[in-house]
C-alpha cells in the first residue's frame, strides 16, 4: 500500500510492504536499554494491556513480550502484519496483530493501559487520531511515543550511508537527524500532557551485512526506489562499506521517548 504525505519525501509515495522481508530481518535493532526505559517506569508490564500503533513487523511487542503485558499491534501494511504474525508464531508468542490504520482502529473504549507508537507517529494525522487514542486509553492510561535515530553529524558511517541514499533519492527527508526531543504537535497537546521526556545515546552494533540490510529497509531505499535503482544502490552501498567500515562496528543513535497522559 502506497503512503503519501506532503511533508515526507517531497510527497513521493512509499510502500513499507516492499521492504517487509528486510524489515523483519534487519530492523529488530533496539538495545535492551530502550525497552527498559519503559519497564523501569512501570509501563508495558504484567497486568497491562498495550496497543502498539504502526507496529511494522511487531518489533516492540515481540521484544517486550517477556515483560508480561498483553500486546496488540496494528499497521496499515498487510505485508508488515503478515511478517509480524509469522515471527510471533515462530517465537511462540500470543500477540494479536491487526491490519488497520491509526485513524480507523477497531477497539472498544478504555481498552488499553498503554498505547505505544515507535518510529511512526509522524505518519499520522494528530487532529484525527488524538481523540481516538484518548477514547481507547483507560482513565489513567499512558501514551508513549518513541524514536531512535542515527546521528550522521557524529557518526561517519551513518553519514556516508545516508549521503548515498540521497544520491538515489534526493527528496528523502529521513536524513540529517540531530539530537532532539520527540516533537509533540499542538493537536495532540490539546488533549494530552507530557509526563516525562527522555533522551539518551545508544551505540548500536552492526556488521557490514546487517547495516546494509538496515539501510535497505529504510523508507528512502527499499520502500521507494525502483527495482533498477535499488540494485544500483545496493552495489554502491556494499562498495562503500567495504572501504569505509570494518567488518563489525557500532553506529551512534539517540533514543527519544515522550510519555503522556490525558489532561
Amino acid at each position: 500500500m502506497n503512503i503519501q504525505k506532503a511533508d515526507i519525501d517531497g510527497g513521493n509515495p512509499f510502500d513499507w510492504g516492499k521492504t517487509s522481508a528486510d524489515y523483519a530481518r534487519y530492523r529488530d535493532i533496539y538495545p535492551t536499554e530502550f525497552y527498559e526505559a519503559l519497564t523501569s517506569r512501570g509501563l508495558c508490564v504484567t497486568g497491562q494491556s498495550v496497543l502498539d500503533l504502526g507496529t511494522g513487523t511487531g518489533v516492540l511487542p515481540r521484544n517486550m513480550y517477556r515483560y508480561g503485558a498483553a500486546w496488540t499491534g496494528t499497521d496499515i501494511s498487510a505485508n508488515q502484519i503478515e511478517q509480524a504474525r509469522r515471527l510471533a508464531a515462530e517465537q511462540g508468542m500470543n500477540i494479536r496483530f491487526e491490519v488497520s490504520s491509526a485513524e480507523t482502529l477497531p477497539f472498544d473504549a478504555s481498552a488499553f493501559d498503554v498505547i505505544t507508537a515507535c518510529q511512526c507517529f509522524w505518519y499520522f494525522d494528530p487532529a484525527v487520531i488524538t481523540p481516538i487514542l484518548a477514547k481507547l486509553l483507560k482513565p489513567d492510561g499512558r501514551l508513549v511515543i518513541l524514536q531512535m535515530n542515527w546521528l550522521p553529524f557524529e557518526d561517519s558511517i551513518a553519514q556516508a550511508s545516508e549521503q548515498l541514499v540521497l544520491e538515489f533519492n534526493p527528496n528523502w527527508t529521513g536524513a540529517g537527524n540531530q539530537r532532539k526531543p520527540v516533537f509533540l504537535p499542538d493537536a495532540l497537546l490539546e488533549t494530552f500532557e507530557p509526563v516525562e521526556q527522555l533522551q539518551f545515546d545508544l551505540d548500536v552494533p552492526f556488521t557490514r551485512e546487517s547495516w546494509h540490510g538496515r539501510m535497505r529497509a529504510c523508507r528512502g531505499v527499499g520502500a521507494s526506489l525502483s527495482g533498477e535503482d535499488l540494485a544500483a544502490w545496493e552495489t554502491a552501498h556494499r562498495s562503500l562499506l567495504c572501504h569505509a567500515a570494518p567488518s563489525e562496528f557500532t553506529v551512534l543513535h539517540e533514543a527519544a521517548i515522550a510519555i503522556l497522559k490525558r489532561r
